[in-house]
C-alpha cells in the first residue's frame, strides 16, 4: 500500500516537473557546434513553446478517501481536467474535461439573494 502511494507521488512529481518545463523535458544528443539544422531549430522552438504553455498549468490535489483527485487548470485556454488516482493500485483515470470560458461569463447561477443583478440595482438607486 505504501509502495503504491509512494510510486504514485513520485509519478505525480515527475508529471508536474514535466508540466512546468523541468530541464530534463528536452534531452537531446550532443551535436558539434554550429550543426543545428533548420528542422532541429523548428523542433526546439516548438519544444520551448510547449514548455512555456505547460508552465502556465495549475495542478490541485484533493484527498477524497480511497481516491486522490487531481485537478489541472489551463488558465490560458480556460479548460480544466479532473483525474482520480486509485490509492490501492496507483491507477490514474481521467474523469472530466471541460472548457469553462462560457461558464465564467454567466453572471449568476444557483445563487441566493441578493444576486449580483439585485445588488447592482440597489447601488444604482444611490
Amino acid at each position: 500500500m505504501r509502495a503504491a502511494v509512494g510510486g504514485m507521488l513520485l509519478g505525480l512529481g515527475l508529471l508536474v516537473a514535466w508540466a512546468i518545463g523541468f530541464p530534463f523535458a528536452e534531452a537531446q544528443a550532443q551535436r558539434p557546434a554550429g550543426a543545428l539544422t533548420a528542422q532541429s531549430h523548428v523542433s526546439q522552438s516548438h519544444a520551448a513553446q510547449d514548455r512555456a504553455a505547460a508552465a502556465d498549468l495549475i495542478a490541485l490535489s484533493y484527498d477524497a478517501g480511497g481516491t486522490q483527485q487531481i485537478t489541472v487548470v489551463d488558465p490560458r485556454s480556460r479548460v480544466l481536467a479532473v483525474y482520480h488516482v486509485d490509492r490501492a493500485t496507483g491507477g490514474l483515470s481521467l474523469k472530466s474535461v471541460r472548457s469553462i470560458g462560457f461558464d465564467l461569463q454567466i453572471e449568476d447561477f444557483n445563487s441566493n439573494s441578493p444576486t449580483p443583478r439585485e445588488i447592482r440595482a440597489l447601488t444604482d438607486q444611490r
